[in-house]
This record gives C-alpha cells, sequence and structure tokens, in this order.
C-alpha cells in the first residue's frame, strides 16, 4: 500500500509540473487553450455587437413609444392645468409590455404598465421610487422592477412635468442568453473536437520521435563497456530522412550509431588481440618459471652458499613463486574473459568458508578470525577450486591492507531471494570512497589507503568479481572507516532449479 501511494503522490507530482509532461500532451493543451482564447474573444465580441445592436433597436422603439404617450398626453388649450393632461399610459398603439408614467414635481400622477391581455397594471410603490429617481432627459437606462428589468427613459415636457416611458429587457435578455449558450455549446464541441483529432495527430506526428526515443533507449541499456557488442538497432528510415527536421535528427543518431559500432569492434578486436597475447605469453612463461624454481630448488639442495648468496637464492626463488602467481592469474582471466564453462558440482559452501578461514589463520595468526555459520549447510552450484579461490582472495585482500589485531569476520547467510550470501567484514582503516567505484578493476590498487606490508598485483578483486560473475552471482563492496564488507551472492541449488 506503501509503495502504491507513493507511486501515485510521485503521478501527481509529475501533473503538477508542465515540464515532466509529453510534448504531445502539452502540445494538445496549448491548442485547447489557443481554442478557448479565440473562442472567448469571438463570444466577448459577439455578445458586445449584439448588445449594442438590440440596444439600439429597443432605444428606437423606446424613442417612438415615449413620443406617443407625449403627445398623447399634451393637453387642449381651454384645459385650466397642466395637471388635466390625460394619462399617457392610454395613448393608442402601444405594446404590451410598455410602462408609462407621469410624474408631476415629486408626485408620481399615473403609473402602470399594459400586460399581455391589454390590460392596466398598477405599479408598486418601490417601483415609482425607482421612476421618481430616474435622470431626466438623460437618455435611455436599464432599471430592475418588480415586473422585471426594463429600459426606461424620463422626458421633462413643456409643462414642467416628466413622462417615463418604458420597454421591458425579457426579449433582449432572452435572445442574449440564447446567443451565450449556443457559443459555449459550439466551443466546447470544438474543445472536444480539436482534442480529439489534435491527438490523433499530434501522436502520428510525434511517432518519429517516439521511434528515436525507442532506439536511444535500447541502446542506453546495451553493455557497452566490455564484451562483443552487436549494435544492430537503428532509427528506420521513415524516422531518419534527412529532408525534415525529426528526420535529419534520426539521420544524423543513425550515422552516430554507425560510428560506434566501428569503434566498438576495432575495441573488440583490440582486447581480443591483447587477451591473445596475455594468455600466450602466460602460457609461455610458465615453462621458464617453472625451471627457474627447479633449478633454485636444486641449487639450494646440491650447492654450498654464503649467507648472502642463501639470502640471494631465497630472494630469486620467492620473487619466481610470485611470478608463477601472477601468470596463474593472468591465465585464469583470460579463461574466463573467453567464457569458457565453469566445471558444475555441488559444494558445501559452509565447510568451504570453514576450510579457506583456518588457512588464513594459520598464515596470519596476529588477526581475529570470527565465523558467522547458519545451522543448516548451504550448497551451491559451481567449480569448488574456483570459489575457494575467491574466498582466499578476499580473506588475503583483508589480511594484506589492514594492521595487526584487526577483526575479520566471514559469514554465511541466505538471503531472502534464497540465494547465498558470504560476507568478509573487517573493522580495519576502509576503502577511500573514490577508490571503491574501480577496485574491481584489474591492477587496481590503493595500498596507500589500507595500510600493510605486502604487495599485490591487483588482480585479486578482479579475479574474484569474473569468476562470481562466471557462477552467475555478483560481488559488491561497502566501505567506510572502521568496517568494510565485501558481499558475495550466488545462486543456491535450490533457486537454480526456480
Amino acid at each position: 500500500m506503501a509503495k502504491r501511494s507513493g507511486a501515485a503522490l510521485q503521478t501527481q507530482r509529475s501533473w503538477l509540473n508542465p515540464s515532466t509532461w509529453h510534448l504531445r500532451t502539452r502540445l494538445v493543451l496549448v491548442a485547447m487553450a489557443l481554442l478557448v482564447a479565440i473562442c472567448s474573444a469571438v463570444g466577448v465580441v459577439s455578445y458586445a455587437s449584439m448588445d449594442m445592436v438590440f440596444n439600439k433597436q429597443l432605444d428606437r422603439q423606446l424613442e417612438q413609444a415615449s413620443s406617443r404617450a407625449n403627445d398623447f398626453g399634451r393637453p387642449p388649450s381651454n384645459f385650466p392645468s397642466p395637471s388635466g393632461r390625460p394619462d399617457p399610459l392610454e395613448a393608442r398603439g402601444q405594446a404590451a409590455g410598455t410602462l408609462n408614467a407621469r410624474i408631476d414635481g415629486s408626485t408620481v400622477r399615473s403609473s402602470g404598465l399594459i400586460d399581455a391581455q391589454g390590460h392596466r397594471v398598477s405599479l408598486s410603490a418601490d417601483d415609482e421610487q425607482v421612476l421618481l429617481s430616474l435622470p431626466r432627459d438623460n437618455g435611455p437606462v436599464d432599471r430592475s422592477l418588480s415586473n422585471g428589468d426594463y429600459r426606461l427613459v424620463a422626458v421633462e415636457t413643456a409643462y414642467g412635468d416628466v413622462i417615463v416611458t418604458g420597454l421591458p429587457l425579457a426579449d433582449k435578455q432572452s435572445a442574449e442568453a440564447s446567443l451565450v449558450w449556443t457559443m459555449v455549446l459550439v466551443s466546447l464541441g470544438g474543445l472536444v473536437v480539436i482534442g480529439l483529432a489534435g491527438t490523433v495527430i499530434i501522436r502520428r506526428t510525434m511517432r518519429p520521435l517516439e521511434q528515436l526515443s525507442e532506439v536511444a533507449t535500447k541502446v542506453s541499456r546495451l553493455p557497452l563497456d566490455a564484451g562483443e557488442v552487436a549494435l544492430a538497432v537503428r532509427v528506420p528510415p521513415s524516422a531518419s530522412h534527412p529532408g525534415t527536421e525529426v528526420g535529419s535528427v534520426g539521420y544524423a543518431l543513425n550515422q552516430m550509431l554507425n560510428n560506434v559500432s566501428s569503434a566498438l569492434e576495432a575495441r573488440q578486436e583490440s582486447e581480443t588481440k591483447v587477451r591473445q597475447f596475455v594468455a600466450d605469453a602466460s602460457h609461455e612463461l610458465r615453462t621458464p618459471l617453472t625451471a627457474i624454481r627447479g633449478y633454485t630448488e636444486l641449487l639450494r639442495m646440491t650447492e654450498n652458499f654464503t649467507e648472502d648468496g642463501r639470502k640471494s637464492l631465497a630472494r630469486v626463488q620467492s620473487q619466481s613463486e610470485r611470478m608463477t602467481t601472477l601468470v596463474e592469474d593472468l591465465l585464469l582471466l583470460a579463461r574466463l574473459d573467453e567464457g569458457q564453462p565453469v566445471k558444475v558440482e555441488d559444494v558445501d559452501l559452509t565447510q568451504l568458508v570453514i576450510e579457506t578461514v583456518s588457512d588464513e589463520k594459520v598464515m596470519a595468526p596476529d588477526h581475529i578470525w570470527q565465523l558467522q555459520l547458519p545451522d543448516e549447510p548451504i550448497t551451491v552450484r559451481g567449480d569448488a577450486t574456483q570459489l575457494h579461490q575467491v574466498l582466499a582472495n578476499l580473506l588475503s585482500n583483508a589480511r594484506k591492507h589492514t594492521d595487526p589485531g584487526t577483526t575479520v569476520v566471514t559469514g554465511v547467510m541466505l538471503s531472502a531471494d534464497g540465494s547465498a550470501v558470504v560476507s568478509v567484514t573487517d573493522n580495519g582503516p576502509g576503502i577511500p570512497e573514490d577508490f571503491q567505484g574501480r577496485i574491481f578493476s584489474r591492477f587496481a590498487r590503493a595500498d596507500a589507503a589500507r595500510s600493510g606490508s605486502e604487495g599485490t598485483s591487483g588482480l585479486g578483486l578482479s579475479i574474484v568479481e569474473s569468476i562470481v560473475s562466471a557462477h552467475g552471482g555478483s560481488v559488491e563492496v561497502t566501505s567506510r572507516p572502521g568496517r568494510t564488507e565485501f558481499a558475495l551472492r550466488l545462486p543456491t541449488v535450490s533457486t537454480e532449479g526456480l
């Protein structure tokens, strides 16, 4: 559950960060955003234009209605006062919904509107207060009354009273609402169509880039650091045509892969020659070295030497033995590089560790050697001789590069996945961090970092990694001052059968 929650949180974070989105997603969203902006601009302009047209049309109607009301309300010359003027609502030709009122000073003398049946409907007191607050001779204005929104105009006559005329805004508002909904629905439909069509078109357009990414990903996963590498993957011709931008990138990538492939073939050929030379030279050196050792032993047994002569002869013998060991290591690496099959048999890993540690304890009694073994034996499939050499190299490495009194713990256990784990841990000064990344390289040495007096060839850990890899396992190192651990993982008999 925690893993799922972490993955969901990571997905959420990536969606919140636009820089992590796919390019096609961003292109579709940009196209839709542009369409939204265009539709919004068209909608605003269309709404403003239609509102202007409706207002002009309504103002003409309102002007005509106001003229009819004023003409009808003009009193005869024999009327004693303007207060006796006829009610403007009684004027002929007034349409349904028309509002009229006559205001004398601050008093509404008559007011009302015509309903759909042509009957007079009185206005409320609140409506009359709205009419009293209208600006005089200042053009039409919109106001909200109890019967709805109205466009009103107040005209002051020559008699000193004010005639108010109004027309309802319901038809205008209904037409504008229909326009808005039409624009919204058409825009939404356009967004859906653009989203679907744009996704399909952009996906097809971006397909060459995806092919480039697939090729680059495949190449990045190839083990190009060593061995014979078949770099056969290439960008397909459809995505490597130099006539287009993407095609130019694909063409350049293919050219680069061709160059890399040629370089890898040259490197492999060079490595093969070097390995063959090392194997041949090591094989040829075995005979003279064996002869040197034999003659040295013969001289020691048959001739009398001075003290300095015996020391010199002993030095010749020790160096010939060291050279013989180096030659044997080089031959072993050459065989492993050639991929020669391992002699497979059941090996009791627990017993092998006990025997190897016992041998090392005899050679270095000044170190503290400890074992951490399981209750039951652990069996692996492999070459017992080579696995013994792996353990001997690790223990010898711990002995040579640590001071007397250092504790070296060798442990064997089963991991959660069923593989066997052998660990060699010491409490020495540790390995420099910058050297840990190349510690398994051939002839790599860091004697200055870890104390000790015995020289090394720099091949021991390289042999360890090669043998373990040939057995289908892995080796890793973790080190800090006061604790250095080499951990081997080997498949057991039970895991090999799965």
